[in-house]
């Protein structure tokens, strides 16, 4: 019961709040939160205290209180859970190409066809984007994350029908049901960053979304080679390669129905003064095809979109492609080149974490972004002239140089493009960024392969080492206009020159 007699917010003995920061809404039942302490000192006298860093909060916020910045204790099982569902989907793109030339001898197809079961990841991608993040800004994360590991959970159960030679078509039909799944999940770590994590851990969090993708692919290289030997009976080959599609069918339901239980659209609070200016405007201010234009009007976006698309669209050509790279030079080494792609993808994942925890302490987006990139094609051009020195410790020592750096610039891109873009949806920048990918990474993919078949495997990777040189130029002309941290500290700044205004009551 509110008493008649309390001072009314905006009155001279109790100041207003900035209207900006005024954020509604309220946690579940039950559910927990940390807190961070964006009330007056004064006013924090009156408060209830439960705990120094978590508390019970009612559910629902009454009429006029004080805004809110909270941290939900939720958001480490959605990021560990998408980052899960995204690793299953990562290796179902690359477990065809990882063991390329069992499956060519399987199906009875060509290289071409084989190298199109990585592809139509890539195709797919490019006109279901902006469906797909229409749907994320209008209907928010839930639904996303519900559809992506759903589709991914029905692609690995379609697969299980092609366990014979002449059903190729059905394993193609599997794979494309995954790379439409593709489409709900590679926009996605950055949104959920903002949207779930504090302004002091976003860069941590899309790492470890991006984590679970690049884990996935890492899964996709050495676990088929051991599963699926090289084996000239048909019908041998056949029964190992159902274990390994019943193995990835059982962990997708698995992470399908996680996903039903644990996933949540938004925190009760915002976990940021950032978010919480985006949740304070109206919904019928966004437009989403001006967000689009407003993007695409942006210099430094659209040249982030080159870079990333040149950086990336390699890295795809190259996990696509590395099983016949190394077949070439080292014949009958299935399995080592799993593990080279092992290697790859698992310093990558070291140097993507490190890329996040580093931007979190110090901000420099620019620098950092370059800085990748540089020691990106450093790696690529000594992987080139390694690869076929005849000593495979060499290539698993400058696989694992350009992996670090390589993989490690996606979270890069996805958080640079947030500062560059903000407040516009995440999901957006996040999705332009992955067409460029996408349409580099079929066009890099296609190149290098008739280049390998006529040239060799050094003029295929030379040609790589072309764009991704190109893209170490564009993004030099970036500039670091972080729009998002700008948010933060204005919104910080404006809150304390209101503090200071606060009269004292004597409590």
């Amino acid at each position: 019961m509110r008493d008649s007699g309390a001072p009314a917010m905006g009155s001279p003995s109790f100041p207003a709040f900035p209207r900006e920061a005024v954020v509604g809404g309220g946690l579940e039942p039950g559910e927990k939160g940390l807190v961070f302490q964006e009330t007056p000192k004064l006013l924090q006298a009156v408060q209830p205290v439960l705990g120094e860093e978590e508390a019970e909060i009612p559910n629902g916020s009454a009429p006029g209180a004080p805004p809110e910045v909270r941290l939900s204790l939720r958001r480490w099982a959605v990021v560990l859970l998408f980052s899960c569902y995204s690793l299953c989907n990562a290796f179902q793109w690359i477990q065809y190409g990882s063991i390329n030339n069992i499956f060519l001898y399987f199906y009875g197809v060509s290289t071409f066809a084989i190298d199109w079961l990585s592809m139509c990841y890539m195709l797919t991608y490019i006109p279901l984007l902006f469906p797909v993040a229409w749907l994320l800004d209008k209907k928010g994360l839930r639904l996303i994350a519900l559809a992506g590991s759903a589709l991914n959970c029905l692609g690995a159960w379609v697969k299980l029908g092609s366990l014979k030679p002449h059903l190729f078509p059905v394993t193609v039909l599997g794979q494309v049901i995954c790379s439409v799944a593709q489409v709900f999940i590679l926009g996605m770590p950055s949104r959920i960053a903002s949207v779930w994590f504090g302004s002091q851990e976003v860069s941590t969090a899309c790492s470890i979304a991006v984590f679970g993708n690049q884990l996935g692919i890492a899964v996709g290289f050495v676990l088929p080679p051991i599963l699926v030997p090289n084996l000239e009976d048909q019908e041998q080959l056949a029964y190992h390669i159902s274990i390994m599609f019943f193995i990835t069918a059982a962990v997708a339901t698995v992470l399908f129905i996680l996903v039903v239980i644990v996933f949540r659209e938004k925190p009760p609070f915002p976990p940021s003064r950032a978010q919480a200016l985006i949740w304070s405007k109206p919904p019928e201010e966004y437009s989403y095809v001006q967000s689009i234009l407003r993007l695409l009007h942006n210099t430094n976006f659209v040249l982030l979109i080159v870079a990333y698309g040149l950086n990336t669209g390699c890295f795809y050509a190259l996990s696509t492609l590395l099983n016949r790279m190394v077949i070439h030079h080292y014949p009958g080494e299935e399995v080592n080149a799993g593990r080279i792609g092992l290697t790859l993808v698992i310093s990558g994942m070291a140097g993507a974490l490190l890329s996040g925890i580093w931007l979190d302490k110090t901000k420099t987006y620019k620098q950092t972004t370059l800085g990748v990139y540089i020691m990106s094609l450093v790696g690529l051009v000594a992987y080139t002239f390694t690869l076929s020195l005849g000593h495979l410790w060499v290539v698993f020592l400058t696989a694992g140089v350009l992996g670090f750096f390589m993989t490690g610039y996606l979270p890069l891109g996805f958080e640079f493009a947030a500062e560059l873009t903000y407040p516009e949806s995440e999901g957006t920048s996040s999705g332009l960024l992955n067409v460029s990918a996408q349409v580099f990474g079929i066009i890099f993919t296609i190149g290098q392969g008739k280049i390998i078949d006529h040239f060799g495997t050094q003029a295929g990777n030379l040609f790589l080492c072309a764009f991704l040189l190109l893209g170490t130029i564009v993004t030099v002309f970036i500039k670091a206009d972080l729009r998002r941290q700008q948010a933060n500290l204005d919104s910080e700044q404006t809150r304390l020159q209101d503090s200071r205004h606060i009269p004292d009551y004597g409590l």
